[in-house]
């Protein structure tokens, strides 16, 4: 895996485009927003998660599905249960995945950072193999990036309390601090 400065996609792992993106207000990249996803809720592996992303989840195949078919969402990354990465957005670009958020003071978090969904829930414990492509990504982007300091990685939940709670507590923090990711 390896980051084109140019473009912003990462070679080696799947691209899977977003339309839910627009023009960062600057160029800065200085946070990490790490959050949490399934759908169906609970559920591993179905592939919805790149259809929600891409504005074609089927509202007929559940019932939540038709409660969030008019978001408009996306991250620049996903990481599955096995491992696999897909990129969605450019990180140059601003992916729709912070909403309403504030960090260090700032408002609108999308503006300054990148987004990584892990496959998953906040109480179902994350595999070894997302920690592992976690921590790889995670180490590329800040070395890429390098205002993406320790203490600029953060959970959706840091950065949207009482609105977010991902990545929820079954998140090994210690884990990626071990790794020197956060502080």
């Amino acid at each position: 895996m390896q980051l084109d400065h140019a473009t912003g996609w990462c070679r080696g792992i799947r691209h899977c485009p977003s339309p839910n993106f627009n023009k960062r207000p600057d160029d800065e990249i200085s946070l990490l927003v790490i959050h949490n996803i399934s759908l169906p809720p609970g559920c591993f592996g179905t592939g919805k998660v790149q259809q929600f992303f891409q504005n074609c989840l089927p509202t007929d195949e559940h019932p939540f599905f038709e409660e969030i078919a008019t978001l408009q969402v996306s991250a620049h990354f996903l990481i599955e249960r096995d491992g696999a990465i897909t990129q969605f957005v450019s990180c140059l670009d601003r992916a729709w995945h912070a909403g309403i958020s504030c960090f260090d003071g700032r408002e609108s978090c999308n503006d300054f950072s990148l987004g990584i969904e892990l496959e998953g829930t906040d109480d179902v414990p994350f595999s070894e193999a997302q920690y592992d492509s976690l921590i790889r990504l995670c180490l590329m982007l800040q070395q890429a990036y390098p205002a993406i300091t320790p203490e600029r990685v953060r959970g959706h939940s840091d950065i949207a309390p009482g609105r977010k709670t991902d990545p929820g507590p079954a998140f090994d923090w210690l884990r990626l601090r071990a790794a020197s990711i956060v502080a």
